[in-house]
């Protein structure tokens, strides 16, 4: 899915903003979602596992990138590339939630706020 994501983005009408707001990025995967027609084929399920997948790649890259041992053959993204398709996932699965991230995000850094750390 995310590949298919990432090569028809194109098509679409609305174009991220500069500057976006975690809103403005959800709002835009969610519109990607629609008008690529993953609202309707992909299943919460699915998604929660590609993201799981999409994690890692973001291992593999940052294993790649500490000159760790990696398979020869194994086709391994920057991790720019691995965070931004993160990203991407955490959105359309807050979207098919109906959850805000950033208010998600203000409380619980709120709750971390009570916390003790040690």
């Amino acid at each position: 899915m995310l590949a298919d994501l990432a090569i028809l983005s194109h098509i679409t009408m609305r174009t991220l903003k500069e500057n976006p707001t975690l809103a403005d990025i959800q709002e835009y995967v969610g519109v990607l979602e629609r008008e690529l027609g993953f609202d309707k084929t992909t299943t919460n399920l699915q998604s929660a596992l590609q993201l799981g997948e999409e994690v890692g790649e973001l291992f593999k890259a940052i294993r790649k990138a500490e000159k760790m041992r990696v398979a020869g053959d194994a086709k391994i993204g920057s991790i720019d590339e691995e965070l931004a398709d993160i990203l991407i996932f955490i959105s359309a699965i807050a979207n098919r939630y109906s959850i805000d991230l950033e208010k998600a995000l203000r409380n619980k850094e709120e709750i971390n706020k009570k916390r003790e750390w040690k």
